[in-house]
């Protein structure tokens, strides 16, 4: 996997403007990743609306390119923990799609067997440590994972991300806090989508340049364009680099914007059409397309095949949830609790 060129950190929250030198294969691999979230989410909220998805459901179309973007940018030894828009970072992280569909339909065969639903992913195997339903609990979470891996002395990192409502939680001052104090290995990310549920940024604090946030604590921060994978990419690679030298935490505000509402159950009237389709003219997914045309990268029909197999790819993960079974009701308790411990919990 081809890797972006390094540029100096910086401890300033500005945005680096020059984009880095990427290699073909890799916007192929980022368009495929995107389109294929973009088409599960797509998918999720479809089924949604059939019933056959229930309970809290919240997208991640228009947040693509994050995903790409760091996940070029680590290894798989890395740890990543999130919030509850999840679903296309742990797409991205390596759960399968139908696992991921199956835990959204609540069956056996989902990636936490059907307990965990849209909002707690969890897969250890690709070291993802979820989907987090209380909002900003994960950022004490990622800072535990990474003492534990500064305890155990390697050098992989944990990603910790969360929205920009999370950012005014007491729990990341004090994560930021020990984190700088202790050199913790760990990379915050905040999502900044501009609105925690329905509330804008510049309504909950007089700071709304949240890269800000890692100053008092002379954290290295900077704010990313998150429309685009290979300025995520860049910024996240030369901040892991930081972090692996053993300097400590590093902490990006990536820029992005959700298109649909905050859960499926809202409106979003609190947006103007106009804001929407501003960014709208700025899609990750297509204007990765467009770039990938225009260079050459790929023909019309290769973007077509790709296109092709991922839509296939989505409609077989629902074809696997929906023949899948519900869990075993005797099956509640388990991998929740240990029986020794609550012993009117039956076999």
């Amino acid at each position: 996997m081809a890797t972006a060129t390094k540029k100096k950190t910086t401890s300033n929250s500005k945005s680096n403007s020059k984009k880095p030198s990427v290699s073909k294969e890799q916007y192929l691999e980022w368009y495929t990743l995107m389109f294929r979230i973009r088409k599960f989410e797509e998918m999720a909220l479809r089924m949604y609306g059939q019933q056959k998805i229930r309970g809290f459901c919240h997208v991640y179309i228009g947040q693509e390119a994050i995903t790409a973007g760091v996940e070029s940018a680590l290894r798989k030894e890395d740890a990543i923990v999130t919030a509850y828009r999840q679903h296309g970072t742990a797409i991205g992280r390596g759960v399968p799609t139908d696992k991921a569909m199956a835990e959204l339909f609540g069956k056996a065969t989902g990636i936490v067997k059907g307990k965990g639903g849209s909002m707690h992913f969890f897969d250890n195997t690709n070291r993802y440590f979820g989907g987090n339903g209380i909002v900003g609990a994960q950022i004490p979470i990622g800072t535990g994972i990474a003492f534990a891996e500064q305890y155990r002395e390697t050098d992989n990192l944990c990603v910790t991300m969360f929205g920009d409502g999370a950012a005014r939680q007491g729990a990341l001052h004090e994560s930021f806090n020990m984190a700088m104090t202790w050199k913790l290995p760990v990379l915050y990310i905040c999502e900044n989508n501009g609105y925690a549920m329905g509330t804008s940024v510049k309504r909950t604090s007089n700071v709304a340049d949240l890269a800000k946030l890692g100053a008092s604590y002379d954290m290295p921060s900077e704010s990313v364009d998150g429309m685009d994978p290979a300025a995520v990419h860049d910024a996240v690679s030369r901040a892991a680099e930081h972090i692996r030298a053993g300097k400590g935490p590093f902490y990006l505000e990536v820029k992005t914007y959700r298109y649909k509402g905050h859960s499926v159950s809202d409106p979003a009237k609190y947006r103007t059409k106009e804001e929407v389709q501003e960014y709208k003219d700025r899609d990750p997914v297509k204007m990765t397309e467009a770039h990938i045309l225009k260079e050459k990268i790929a023909s019309e029909d290769e973007i077509k095949e790709i296109k092709a197999n991922v839509k296939k790819e989505i409609d077989d993960a629902v074809k696997f949830a929906e023949e899948s079974p519900y869990p075993d009701p005797a099956e509640l308790y388990t991998d929740n609790y240990l029986q020794e411990d609550y012993p009117f919990i039956k076999d």
